[in-house]
């Protein structure tokens, strides 16, 4: 086979090689961060249910009244 030829398959294949490891690092990286989206939503919703339970508790029907001394 021709040096010249090897070694332009020896590149393509040096290249594929960091393309593949490139796509696995990425890919990883991807499922991290769907994992903390998924976290961070979860404690998104906890803390909006908390307020809404704290507004609600807070809330009374006395607060759609007019003051005493209307």
């Amino acid at each position: 086979m021709d040096p010249a030829l090897e070694q332009r398959l020896a590149d393509l294949e040096s290249r594929l090689a960091h393309h593949e490891r490139m796509a696995e690092e990425m890919s990883e990286v991807i499922f991290a961060q769907g994992q903390t989206i998924d976290r961070l939503t979860a404690q998104l919703k906890r803390m909006r249910d908390r307020v809404e339970a704290a507004e609600y508790a807070i809330a009374s029907p006395q607060d759609d009244r007019p003051p005493p001394h209307y």
